[in-house]
């Protein structure tokens, strides 16, 4: 029960996770590991106690009757025995618990967090029955032993831990400052070879006007020149399609004459289908078949009755 105690304290330190037993698999893996190392120390226990009885056993029944006072001074030594043994245990195991919730609470102080525990919800019966199944589950039920994938690696250093992130987190920002100074500079450069070439551009551009405004009356007879051939161009386009659409109602006339042609050839094809069948029908290996098949149909009939009887 103390153990389901604990196990329940560490539940209620991560609320906010959703598994099984209200936490992640990561966490949900340690409680499973702590689980297997508390059950180790009840086996012990247990083993402890029973010790206890079997020397008794040995020790002081070696003879076949006692009198009431020797039970009793056997019976308080067994009971003073197993009380220091059991008081023992249980004072090992707060202390462990304490141990393990030091661990989390300076976890947590590292990233400023201030957990809370509910001592008076420990009591709840319904969530140590959770618990306990949840360890049936595991342990006894399957008798399944630790897998690989739940041994996890020990805790880093609890001074360390939070130092370390810094310091990773500061050399992060250096090797990109360094970065963001080199692009800085690359960037400048760029940017002084581009006025440069602005510079150059500019010039050219003066040089070109200058040659423009020079060119500019050739320029206005070639365009001429060009509209002339244009307005050619476009009375030919006009012409050439008036003409394709001259010889697409021509097409147009010639697919309906075909259509009319080949409904014809379809008309004929089917009379003469029909022709075909009727010989056919009329000819002697037709009605042989028919008689043959007529005798079959009747012996098939007296089949179907006689089967009946």
């Amino acid at each position: 029960l103390f153990i389901y105690f604990s196990v329940y304290l560490s539940l209620q330190l991560c609320p906010y996770l959703q598994a099984e037993l209200g936490l992640n698999e990561h966490h949900q893996n340690e409680v499973i590991n702590y689980m297997r190392f508390a059950r180790f120390k009840r086996g012990l226990c247990l083993k402890t106690v029973d010790s206890c009885f079997q020397d008794l056993k040995d020790s002081r029944l070696v003879e076949e009757t006692f009198t009431v006072d020797e039970v009793i001074d056997m019976l308080d030594g067994l009971r003073t025995v197993v009380h220091s043994e059991v008081e023992s245990e249980l004072i090992n195991t707060t202390y462990t618990n304490v141990l393990l919730l030091r661990q989390l609470f300076s976890q947590a102080e590292k990233w400023y967090l201030k957990l809370q525990t509910d001592v008076s919800e420990l009591e709840n019966r319904e969530l140590l029955e959770q618990v306990a199944e949840f360890e049936k589950s595991e342990f006894t039920a399957s008798n399944k032993k630790p897998s690989t994938d739940l041994i996890k690696p020990k805790l880093a250093p609890l001074n360390e831990g939070g130092s370390e992130l810094l310091n990773k987190t500061v050399a992060c920002l250096q090797e990109e400052n360094e970065k963001l100074r080199t692009r800085l500079k690359t960037v400048e450069t760029q940017a002084t070879a581009v006025l440069d070439e602005k510079s150059k551009l500019e010039k050219s551009l003066k040089d070109l006007q200058m040659i423009l405004g020079d060119q500019k009356a050739n320029a206005n007879q070639d365009i001429t020149e060009l509209e002339n051939k244009v307005a050619a161009l476009k009375c030919q386009f006009e012409k050439t399609l008036n003409d394709s659409a001259a010889n697409q109602k021509f097409l147009e006339e010639d697919l309906v004459t075909t259509k009319h042609d080949l409904l014809k050839v379809q008309d004929q094809l089917s009379l003469a289908e029909k022709e075909l069948e009727k010989k056919f029908q009329q000819t002697a290996a037709y009605r042989n078949m028919r008689e043959l098949l007529s005798k079959k149909n009747e012996q098939i009939k007296d089949l179907r009755r006689k089967l009946s009887k």
